[in-house]
C-alpha cells in the first residue's frame, strides 16, 4: 500500500517524498551504469530520489579522479620502464667486440707503444747512442762505421714491420667503431619510437580527460539545478 505523497525506490526499496522522485531516463548514462552495476534489476523504467541519484553522482566523481590517479601512474611507471630498457642498450656499447686474439693483444699493445712520446724518445735516444758509439767512441771503425748501412737496415726492417701490426689494429678500432655507430643508431631510433608513443598516449589522455570533465560538468550542473530547485520548492 502506497502512502499519499511518497514513493518507493526502486533500489533501496525505503519510501521517499514524491517530490524527490527521479526517473531513471533522467539519469546520465554514467551515473545509470554504476547504479545497474550495484542493482542489476534496476532499469530506466524505474524511480530512485534525489538522495541516492546524489551519492552515486559524488560515486561518480570520485571513481573518475581515483581512475585519473591510476592512469598518471601508469603512465609515470611506463616512462620508468622505457629509461630502463635504454639503459640496457647503452651498456651493451663495450669497448671491445669479442674476445681477442693472442695476435690482436700484441698488435694492439705494439700500436699502442709505437704511437707514444716513451717510444719516440726512446728511439731517438738509442739513435744518438748508436751513431755517437760509432763515430767517437769506435773512431767510425765499429760495426756500423758512417754511413751507418746497418742502422738504416735495422730502421727499415721496424718500420716495415710496424706499419702492419698499426694497420691491424686499426682495422680492430674502425669495427668497433662501426658496432658504436650501429648501436648508437639503435639507441637514437628507440628513444624516437619512444617519443612518438609518448605523444600518443598524451594526446589520448588529453582526450579522455575532456570526455570525462564534460561528464562531470553535467553531473554538477543536474546536482546545482537539484539544488536550486529544492530551495525554490
Amino acid at each position: 500500500m502506497k502512502t499519499k505523497g511518497m514513493f518507493k525506490s526502486n533500489i533501496s526499496h525505503i519510501s521517499y517524498p514524491e517530490n524527490e522522485r527521479v526517473s531513471g531516463k533522467s539519469i546520465q548514462s554514467p551515473i545509470l551504469m554504476l547504479i545497474i552495476a550495484d542493482y542489476p534489476e534496476f532499469t530506466s523504467e524505474g524511480y530512485i530520489s534525489i538522495h541516492e541519484l546524489n551519492m552515486y553522482r559524488e560515486k561518480y566523481i570520485a571513481n573518475y579522479l581515483s581512475a585519473e590517479i591510476g592512469i598518471l601512474s601508469n603512465l609515470e611507471k611506463n616512462v620508468i620502464g622505457s629509461l630502463t630498457d635504454d639503459k640496457s642498450l647503452v651498456s651493451s656499447v663495450e669497448d671491445e667486440i669479442g674476445p681477442r686474439t693472442f695476435g690482436q693483444k700484441i698488435a694492439d699493445k705494439v700500436a699502442d707503444f709505437g704511437g707514444s712520446w716513451t717510444f719516440i724518445i726512446l728511439f731517438v735516444i738509442f739513435i744518438i747512442l748508436w751513431i755517437s758509439i760509432n763515430i767517437y767512441i769506435l773512431v767510425n771503425k765499429g760495426f756500423d762505421p758512417y754511413p751507418f748501412i746497418l742502422l738504416n737496415l735495422i730502421l727499415s726492417c721496424v718500420a716495415a714491420l710496424q706499419a702492419p701490426v698499426i694497420m691491424m689494429s686499426q682495422n680492430r678500432q674502425e669495427e668497433k667503431d662501426r658496432d658504436r655507430a650501429k648501436k648508437d643508431y639503435m639507441i637514437n631510433l628507440k628513444s624516437e619510437l619512444e617519443i612518438r608513443m609518448m605523444h600518443e598516449k598524451l594526446d589520448h589522455l588529453i582526450l579522455h580527460q575532456q570526455q570525462e570533465l564534460i561528464e562531470i560538468q553535467k553531473v554538477q550542473i543536474e546536482m546545482i539545478n537539484d539544488i536550486l530547485d529544492r530551495i525554490k520548492k
